[in-house]
């Protein structure tokens, strides 16, 4: 597998690259992080392959709170111009979505906990997929949701949020839910975030949460799975483009 450049970009301090680092030292990927709420500068447009666009505790219209959200959907929208190569991750996503022309608004309840994700039928036409079952317990942390973009392609779904993955422009990668997570990265955003574990039907406990916390290993590999098959897809987009 050809060396890639990867930023990615940091919304909080608890969540961060999680097993996608793993998955980059393997893969002798160059990794660059811009910490946001930092105010690290943002890298030149053309110092690097991948763009990953992590989590966050904050919503995409919490700009007055965050003023660093104004500079970071700019960039994003210099990367899609770019065409490069693009993976949002939860708030990741959903500013994929926002910067996109689509709309981000609460869902109807917020999602947190182990719950299961499905795949849609257009997901199987993707050979990065292909591994993944049809159905398949994943980590969710959010409140919001959003529309996909103009022409993105619906890939998974879980009960209550329908829009949980989608490709768009054949570059871009979005999703909502954290395949990312490791047990000590479940466990720094339960001690950062705790105060929103709320009980609900779809808002487990803290216990439940780290009960099922051996999950992270097949989530993880899944991950893989996707990352290798992103990166081989883009390699024969990058090649038919020559």
């Amino acid at each position: 597998m050809k060396s890639i450049k990867i930023n990615y970009l940091q919304n909080a301090p608890f969540e961060g690259l999680g097993y996608i680092e793993t998955w980059a030292e393997k893969n002798h990927c160059q990794l660059t992080a811009t910490k946001l709420f930092e105010n690290t500068l943002l890298p030149d447009i053309h110092d690097f392959d991948w763009l990953i666009i992590m989590g966050g505790p904050m919503s995409v219209h919490d700009e007055a709170i965050y003023p660093w959200l104004i500079k970071e959907k700019q960039f994003i929208k210099s990367a899609l111009d770019a065409k490069k190569s693009i993976i949002g991750i939860c708030l990741g996503s959903q500013l994929i979505a926002e910067v996109s022309g689509s709309k981000v608004y609460p869902n109807i309840k917020k999602e947190i906990g182990w719950f299961p994700v499905t795949v849609t039928k257009n997901a199987k036409e993707y050979s990065l997929f292909n591994t993944i079952p049809e159905s398949f317990l994943a980590m969710h942390w959010h409140g919001d949701t959003f529309d996909l973009p103009e022409g993105a392609i619906h890939l998974m779904q879980s009960e209550i949020c329908t829009n949980q993955a989608f490709i768009y422009k054949e570059r871009v990668l979005g999703l909502q839910f954290h395949l990312e997570f490791t047990p000590e990265s479940l466990k720094d955003i339960i001690n950062h975030c705790r105060h929103e574990l709320i009980q609900d039907e779809t808002v487990q406990s803290e216990e439940e949460i780290l009960k099922n916390a051996s999950l992270c290993n097949m989530a993880n590999k899944y991950l893989a799975d996707i990352l290798d098959g992103f990166f081989k897809k883009n390699e024969l987009t990058n090649l038919h483009n020559l």
